[in-house]
């Protein structure tokens, strides 16, 4: 996995926390969960690259 790809993946995961922790300090359901999704397609991309690089040895 390049270091752009891994840099991509932990903005993101890191978008979906202030997301997810801005939800919860306002009380929006709809924020938290949309933060909650960001990190989620996060682990799903890491874990992809993962497995890439898994094959790539």
């Amino acid at each position: 996995m390049g270091i752009e790809d891994k840099a991509r993946n932990a903005a993101e995961e890191a978008k979906g926390k202030l997301k997810e922790g801005w939800g919860k300090l306002t009380d929006n359901e709809a924020l938290e969960a949309e933060g909650k999704a960001d990190q989620a397609a996060a682990n799903v991309k890491q874990a992809g690259e993962n497995v890439k690089d898994a094959f790539k040895k």
